[in-house]
């Protein structure tokens, strides 16, 4: 099986790729489009700022390639976000693989939203065999509201979508390489899809 991290500047694969690495996997990074249009998974992580994030995707004509890949494909924080319509991160148009908008947390919360939070979810697809309410790690300023594609949420001041689904794409906000076994139950259960 050949799994993809797309490269496009945004943030540190290292623990992802190392979280693939025990899983008995051995990632590509890349930002080579025949290299990602033919990888039997591809992974789309992220860290980072949205506007810059899209400008790379963007002149490498990965903005188009993703929207188009026919295998499952999984967004990971930042790039959860960027497969929404809409970021209120500088404004940014995002690949519009998801029609939902992303917005700022405000209020009287730290932000970011950082450290463990408890996810619900119906433990299947994505969750199989994770626990309900399984605690994940969370790094995000923005966030996705609940929504037709939410598979999974979590609260932080109010409820908000800690994994989407559509077709093949699946998106998960949390970051599943840092967050313990509850982490590597989704990164397995995605490559068994």
């Amino acid at each position: 099986m050949t799994v993809v991290i797309i490269k496009y500047n945004a943030g540190n694969v290292q623990s992802l790729q190392f979280a693939l690495h025990r899983l008995g996997v051995d990632p590509v990074i890349t930002d080579d489009e025949w290299l990602i249009q033919k990888a039997d998974k591809v992974i789309f992580p992220g860290q980072g700022e949205a506007s810059s994030a899209m400008k790379y995707l963007r002149a490498r004509n990965l903005d188009q390639l993703i929207i188009q890949l026919k295998q499952p494909v999984l967004g990971i924080c930042l790039g959860m976000q960027l497969m929404c319509r809409f970021s209120e991160e500088n404004n940014t148009q995002g690949l519009g693989i998801i029609d939902a908008e992303v917005k700022r947390f405000t209020g009287t919360i730290k932000i970011p939203h950082m450290g463990w939070n408890n996810v619900q979810h119906d433990a299947s697809g994505l969750f199989s065999g994770v626990k309900e309410n399984e605690y994940l790690y969370f790094v995000h300023s923005y966030y996705v509201n609940v929504c037709t594609s939410t598979i999974a949420k979590a609260d932080y001041n109010k409820p908000f979508s800690a994994a989407l689904r559509k077709n093949n794409f699946y998106a998960i906000q949390p970051h599943p390489e840092k967050s313990a076994d509850g982490g590597m139950k989704i990164l397995d259960n995605f490559l068994k899809i």
